[in-house]
This record gives C-alpha cells, sequence and structure tokens, in this order.
C-alpha cells in the first residue's frame, strides 16, 4: 500500500527529474504559517528549497528562480502559497 504522496514529495519530485541536483532540501514549514492571510486550512503550503544544481552554473538569481518555477509547473506552484528559495551552482559555498 502506498504512502499518500504529499506537496513536499512533488516539489522534490520535480525538481529532481528536472534540474538533476547534486543536493536538495525541501521544507513544509506551513506550520508556523498557520493562519496567516492567503494560507489556506490544512498546511502544505509554504515550503523552503535548499537546492545545489549545475544548472544553476552562470546564472543570476532571477534565472535561477524561474528554472524552479518552470520545473515546477503551473499546477504545483499555483497549488501553494509561499516558496522561499536558496539556490546555488556546485563551485559556490554556503556563506560565501
Amino acid at each position: 500500500m502506498d504512502a499518500e504522496v504529499t506537496m513536499r514529495d512533488r516539489i522534490e519530485e520535480a525538481l529532481r527529474k528536472v534540474l538533476a541536483p547534486t543536493a536538495i532540501e525541501v521544507r513544509d514549514v506551513s506550520a508556523a504559517h498557520a493562519g496567516h492571510a492567503g494560507a489556506p486550512a490544512g498546511g502544505e503550503s509554504h515550503f523552503e528549497v535548499s537546492m545545489t544544481a549545475p544548472a544553476f552554473a552562470g546564472q543570476g538569481r532571477l534565472a535561477r528562480h524561474r528554472a524552479v518555477h518552470a520545473a515546477l509547473g503551473e499546477r504545483i506552484v499555483n497549488a501553494i502559497h509561499a516558496l522561499q528559495l536558496d539556490l546555488r551552482a556546485p563551485e559556490e559555498r554556503e556563506g560565501g
């Protein structure tokens, strides 16, 4: 019996499939935003993504964000309320 696929799982699967990250972490932080205007009841509305992918090499911040949104597709993007992104190319190091 398969467990229900969560929005977090769908986000990670879409990003892995299209952008082939070398590192990825998708966090559902909806609980911290419960009751905020625009946040749907039941959660799965606010996510944070930290990802390193070769596809980001030579791209600026806006191009990286656009690539993530394209990889997720309209269906996923329209189903969530907020998406915080920390996107890096492999040669970039955290904190520097």
